[in-house]
């Protein structure tokens, strides 16, 4: 099992400290194992088990205390009252109310809370107002190229290596699965799609006519790295005495969203220095669940399969917003805004070595910018370079932080 480092980094630092901390995460992406190991971390460091309280909700011994009045009786009696509680509830968007118990549980000072949860309501209305100021988000994807490889110890081959992470699935459970049989592996990943678009979403959101909502996905996973709107979306999807109104596909990406199926990237207008408000970009979470919809050819697509890896990788990197650039008429894959006011720009391309044209096609957006921050081309070629202050780098170099 791996031990995902960086976000138990990040917990340590927290412990402690007066916030809530609130873990976030499409289904399976491991924050139920990450909580573990805090925990475990936490016994290491002298802290007894009678002060810790943990509650998965996910699980049938836990349905009774959904009631959120219930809930609060039982941890509360079971506080120490002269140490700090370390109090985990999992999946807490499962509790009716939940919002109670949290505000009830933040304010005690001798409460240390942590909550999960797979849906992005999580943080939004009534709750994100009750915690504004006192709360602090991490949240988890799937495995990254880094952890997918220390997966597979006995490989050697990195670019082999990668070609596997192009084309399966990055959830830690569907590669276990997958290294003792493909179809396991196949099998759980069809079941975590089935629960998230068919329970997270469809019942959630009571969507009636679901082959229209099949239709949509369907059409925003086959759309991954290209620009779209709903009203577009709409249009395409539009079929002789069968149409679907973009109001209705609105709702539907905003429920994706919410469910962490797919994340959208709007476009910023790099000469105009200003947001964009249409045809913003979506990336989905994990190829794997991609694959499901779309087949799995490997070579089908790859350069915008290419593309979602890149952003999942940004996005895991915290560096600052994301956004996908527009320059007249030419667009950069992605910049990266920091808080200090700095930004780096990236390309994306499998290859352009031997491809005097497509060199010439991905550096020409970056010719076009006219400040100095870093300008990065990511590629499947293997040899490093740099054109004109533009630097040429190894996808899989970059992933594993070479």
């Amino acid at each position: 099992m791996i031990i995902r480092q960086e976000y138990l980094d990040q917990l340590k630092l927290l412990k402690d400290q007066k916030v809530i901390k609130v873990i976030t995460g499409i289904r399976r992406s491991g924050k139920s194992t990450l909580l573990k190991f805090f925990r475990d971390e936490l016994e290491k460091q002298g802290i007894k088990k009678s002060q810790i309280q943990s509650f998965n909700f996910e699980e049938e011994k836990n349905v009774e205390l959904r009631d959120w009045r219930t809930l609060h009786q039982i941890i509360e009696k079971k506080l120490v009252p002269t140490e700090i509680n370390y109090i985990f509830l999992d999946e807490i968007q499962k509790v009716d109310n939940f919002e109670e118990v949290v505000d009830s549980l933040f304010v005690k000072e001798n409460v240390d809370l942590y909550i999960t949860g797979s849906n992005a309501f999580l943080l939004s209305g009534e709750l994100s107002t009750l915690l504004t100021g006192r709360y602090i988000s991490l949240h988890l994807l799937p495995f990254s190229f880094k952890e997918f490889a220390e997966m597979y110890p006995d490989e050697q081959n990195e670019d082999r290596l990668f070609e596997k992470y192009l084309t399966h699935s990055s959830f830690p459970e569907v590669i276990t699965l997958s290294k003792v049989n493909e179809k396991l592996g196949s099998n759980y990943l069809r079941d975590l799609y089935d629960t998230v678009v068919n329970k997270d979403i469809a019942e959630r959101y009571k969507i009636r006519n679901e082959t229209d909502f099949a239709r949509v996905v369907k059409f925003v996973f086959n759309s991954v790295g290209t620009p779209i709107s709903a009203r577009n979306i709409a249009n395409a999807l539009k079929l002789k005495n069968n149409s679907i109104f973009h109001g209705t596909v609105i709702n539907y990406l905003k429920y994706l969203t919410k469910s962490y199926l797919i994340y959208p990237v709007s476009r910023y207008d790099i000469k105009g220095k200003k947001l964009l408000t249409t045809n913003d970009k979506y990336y989905v979470v994990d190829l794997g669940l991609r694959n499901i919809l779309l087949g799995n050819s490997p070579k089908s697509d790859i350069g915008h399969r290419l593309e979602n890896i890149v952003y999942l990788e940004l996005l895991r990197r915290g560096d600052g917003e994301i956004f996908v650039g527009k320059n007249e008429d030419s667009e950069v894959d992605f910049i990266v805004q920091k808080i200090s006011g700095e930004r780096v720009y990236y390309q994306v391309a499998y290859q352009v070595n031997d491809r005097p044209e497509t060199l010439e096609r991905e550096l020409l957006p970056f010719k076009k910018i006219r400040d100095n921050y870093p300008k990065i081309l990511l590629t499947m070629d293997l040899v490093p370079e740099e054109f004109n202050g533009v630097k040429k780098i190894n996808v899989v170099d970059w992933l594993l932080e070479k």
